[in-house]
């Protein structure tokens, strides 16, 4: 049975829940009166438990009130063949899911039509959106900090293998104004020579492709199943059967189809970069 991403990360809650609590898990098995093996397929997502045993799960661990009701929403339909966030709650969990995906991903692609992709975003760009969103100035915070953190899969001994397909529109637009497009235009230019990057940029003219529905992330990784992730301003939807997957293979492949080579993106990304740079004010 395939990992589903909800079960996945209600497994990865529970065991951290576990483990930071200083309990082994045969010791907890044991208090819950559950065979280790099964308490462990259910840790790793490999199994989904019934809504009793996870109820027996918290209440032996010590977790009430709103933290409780939380993780009971993940139970429910945590096995389907997409996970709908129709609430803050589990919008904040997919997220969560979502980072425990990419960090775990051998291939990420990435289709942005408007927007730098989450993953390339410089510091001061992710601050504007997260502010110019109407986001309270806390929660903006910790929403910069773990975008800026996603940029880690990158790198290391083992980095993920980035696609980034950008739309050209998503090169205009001043996010945060002409200073942060600068130094945004110019990571683009440095992350687009990593080894593991292919960074394509999709022009204007090139008629209808995947991308003008709407970005979306497909990762796939040796340890979990592959997924389709496809975010909007309120709430979420996760893909993950074979079907919707093979869907989205086949956007990906319409969307390389019409984007430039990496050597004309990164070209056009360098031409539009010298531009910004002769149009910034002169410092006093």
């Amino acid at each position: 049975m395939a990992k589903a991403p909800k079960a996945v990360v209600l497994g990865r809650i529970l065991r951290r829940e576990r483990e930071e609590r200083g309990i082994g898990l045969r010791e907890f098995a044991g208090r819950v009166d559950r065979d280790p093996a099964a308490l462990s397929r259910w840790e790793t997502g490999e199994r989904i438990p019934k809504p009793e045993d996870v109820a027996r799960i918290l209440t032996v661990l010590g977790i009430g009130g709103q933290r409780y009701t939380e993780v009971m929403t993940l139970v429910h339909g945590a096995g389907e063949s997409h996970w709908l966030a129709l609430s803050s709650t589990e919008h904040r969990q997919q997220v969560a899911a979502f980072g425990e995906y990419e960090r775990s991903a051998k291939v990420i692609h990435t289709v942005s039509p408007l927007l730098i992709p989450g993953i390339l975003q410089v510091t001061d760009y992710i601050s504007a959106i997260m502010s110019e969103g109407g986001l309270p100035p806390e929660q903006a915070a910790a929403n910069v900090a773990r975008r800026v953190a996603r940029r880690a899969v990158l790198g290391g001994p083992e980095p993920a293998r980035l696609v980034a397909l950008i739309g050209q529109a998503a090169l205009h637009q001043e996010v945060g104004g002409r200073a942060t497009m600068v130094a945004q235009l110019r990571h683009l230019v440095d992350v687009a020579r990593l080894p593991n990057v292919e960074l394509r940029v999709v022009p204007f003219g090139r008629g209808w492709h995947p991308a003008l529905e709407g970005p979306f992330c497909l990762m796939e990784s040796d340890s979990l199943p592959p997924g389709v992730f496809l975010e909007l301003r309120r709430t979420a939807v996760w893909l993950h059967s074979a079907e919707d997957v093979a869907v989205y293979r086949a956007a990906v492949d319409g969307v390389t189809r019409a984007a430039l080579s990496e050597q004309g993106s990164l070209r056009l990304i360098a031409d539009l970069l010298r531009r910004a740079e002769a149009d910034l004010p002169v410092p006093a």
